[in-house]
């Protein structure tokens, strides 16, 4: 379950877990060649399949990676000057209360931002804590959102995106027997946060979890999102109507010199829709992630048999 982020020089770092070992790779060429995998930890009970994989993001600090057990503890990780891993704290303030394992992570200069499910109210709830030095100490966690129907969905990762003090959240919502994606924004880095807003017109009535999440970034210092309802793909910026862009499940989405790519997985097939709609086949996988190396390129990372697979992609207008 690979997860990967890019720093400010264009080098790519992604972390993965297999078994109960958390493992980092890194390029300085773009993704053209990958280091040996090195140890970051061994976790005992990490959750690393079904989207609960580790976490990576990249900040002034440095390099900063969460994980989560099946006891429901996060813990985060930061390397050092010199390389070496260190495992610094327990995220959730409250033992063995993200249960789900369903986590998230970003960073935007100084400030990290983690969000996961959380049920130390005995209902999955979407709860939350920052950072201001790469993940050594966290701030006191924060409920974001709670459900009127008792639980947000149990089974799909939220996702969070930092720009400057403004931090968003997605999360699959349960409410009035719909499956719907929602939003919800802080303005004050996380102190507090507006109420939550449905994306999209259209409403997806399900009993069961999709265990799917989604994706966002900003184009042009707006927010884009993409997100699974049904069997369909949708894309939105948040207050406009959804647009549906392909059929499949696992999306993610990333913006290259200003123009937004999208990648999901389709009949077993890891595909990805280019800006003029130009739709590609990766190759055969599940769980992919795309990452811009730099102003033409992109790196897509996912999974196939146990194995993780890279592809630079070219974006030309």
């Amino acid at each position: 379950m690979p997860d990967v982020a890019t720093d400010n020089k264009n080098n790519v770092h992604l972390v993965y877990g297999h078994d109960d070992s958390i493992f980092y790779v890194s390029s300085d060429d773009a993704g053209k060649k990958f280091s040996d995998p090195s140890l970051i930890a061994v976790e005992p009970g990490l959750f690393s399949s079904h989207t609960r994989g580790p976490q990576i993001t990249t900040g002034s600090k440095g390099l900063t990676v969460i994980a989560c057990n099946k006891s429901g503890n996060i813990f985060s990780y930061f390397r050092s000057g010199s390389g070496e891993w260190l495992k610094q704290t327990r995220i959730n303030d409250m033992d063995t209360t993200a249960k789900e394992g369903f986590i998230a992570l970003h960073a935007d200069g100084d400030q990290v931002f983690a969000v996961w499910l959380d049920m130390r109210n005995k209902h999955n709830e979407i709860f939350g804590s920052g950072s201001k030095d790469g993940g050594k100490t966290w701030s006191s966690n924060k409920m974001i959102y709670a459900s009127p129907d008792t639980s947000v969905c149990e089974c799909c990762k939220p996702t969070v995106l930092i720009k400057g003090t403004e931090i968003n959240v997605m999360f699959r919502n349960r409410f009035s027997g719909y499956r719907d994606m929602y939003l919800i924004q802080s303005k004050d880095a996380g102190k507090s946060f507006s109420q939550a807003h449905k994306l999209g017109a259209g409403s997806w009535p399900l009993a069961g979890c999709p265990m799917d999440g989604g994706g966002m970034t900003m184009k042009n210092n707006n927010l884009q999102t993409v997100w699974r309802r049904k069997n369909k793909i949708y894309a939105c910026e948040p207050g406009k109507p959804e647009t549906a862009i392909g059929e499949g499940q696992g999306c993610t989405i990333a913006t290259v010199n200003g123009q937004t790519v999208y990648c999901w997985t389709h009949n077993g097939e890891v595909v990805l829709l280019k800006p003029k709609g130009e739709l590609q086949v990766i190759g055969k996988g599940n769980s992919p992630r795309i990452e811009t190396v730099d102003n033409n390129n992109l790196l897509c990372i996912y999974e196939s048999d146990k194995q993780i697979y890279t592809q630079i992609i070219s974006i030309v207008e």
